[in-house]
């Protein structure tokens, strides 16, 4: 039998005749609280035990007992069921406003518990809009955003205006407002050998240590690279926590956010070193995609909201 066809024979109220059997216990029993005559309940579940090749209940006795692929189905099949009304809310309250699903594209320079502690805040709304974040570094934030597989990008890099990522698709328009500036700090691990140095750090000396970067998770182009230098040995990692992990294991040195090298340099894990450049702070925005002449949808909106109050760009930057 082919899968449409299954799917005609195994429907919700096929479920239902199954679940109301093992309930009564008796296929009689069924058939008076679904008001049907029994010869019509027992052909719907040979009907389905056909379509499946399976036997859903053991006749060995006089009560109409499941079989372990009978019980099988009654598990997948409320399961089933619950997601059928799950949907179901999800389609009334998408009819009132909101996404049926809104993408993040998140640099990893962003506080992760900032963001998970928005997403908290966002779930206990019970929005019917499921939620999916994706990690971004460096130009891969923006270009998420640009290419139509985010809805809002938070730290992003680059001017949004600028003609250095792709176009926005179909009718869609970019936005962005400043979210702050974000604070570098030069660090390496106690048993570096740039930990012991008494002068500023200068580029010849960087040059003769691994240094640990942030791969761009842009998908079209070269990308980009933030502090390196030509001929530098660069060890590439996917994202902010993982470079802070090599650092702190002394498998390279680099610049990493202040609020992320803070904890571990006051607890002497890290060294925090002066190097002979001017200090390294860089500006970050948040961008959205909407449609031309419309507003965002609820659930957009309340992810602006947020990033609207100046306590939440503050925790996403230095927490």
């Amino acid at each position: 039998m082919t899968n449409s066809s299954l799917r005609n024979v195994l429907t919700p109220e096929a479920l239902g005749l199954i679940d109301a059997i093992n309930r009564t216990g008796s296929m009689a029993a069924a058939a008076r609280e679904l008001g049907v005559v029994p010869s019509a309940l027992s052909y719907r579940v040979r009907q389905l035990e056909d379509a499946l090749d399976v036997l859903l209940f053991d006749r060995s006795s006089r009560q109409a007992r499941l079989t372990e692929a009978g019980k099988e189905l009654l598990r997948e099949g409320n399961r089933v069921l619950l997601e059928l009304d799950a949907i179901a809310n999800r389609v009334k309250r998408v009819a009132t406003g909101w996404e049926p699903q809104l993408t993040l594209a998140v640099d990893s320079v962003i506080s992760r518990s900032t963001v998970m502690e928005l997403c908290e805040a966002f779930f206990a709304l019970e929005p019917p809009t499921r939620l999916k974040i994706r990690e971004e570094a460096l130009s891969g934030t923006l270009q998420a955003l640009s290419s139509g597989q985010a809805d809002l990008a938070i730290g992003v890099a680059l001017d949004v205006s600028s003609g250095s990522v792709a176009e926005p698709t179909g009718s869609h328009a970019l936005h962005s407002k400043p979210l702050g500036h974000i604070s570098f700090v030069y660090a390496v691990a106690p048993h570096h050998p740039l930990a012991q140095a008494t002068q500023a750090i200068t580029d010849e000396m960087m040059l003769q240590h691994r240094a640990v970067a942030v791969a761009d998770s842009v998908q079209r182009g070269d990308g980009l690279s933030v502090g390196l230098l030509g001929g530098q040995d660069v060890f590439t990692v996917p994202g902010m926590l993982a470079k802070l992990d090599a650092q702190l294991r002394g498998l390279g040195a680099g610049y990493l956010p202040e609020y992320l090298a803070r904890p571990h340099v006051e607890t002497g894990r890290l060294v925090a070193k002066t190097v002979a450049r001017p200090p390294r702070v860089v500006r970050v925005s948040y961008a959205w995609r909407n449609s031309a002449g419309s507003k965002p949808g609820r659930a957009l909106q309340w992810w602006l909201e947020q990033l609207d109050n100046a306590s939440t760009r503050c925790a996403l930057l230095e927490r």
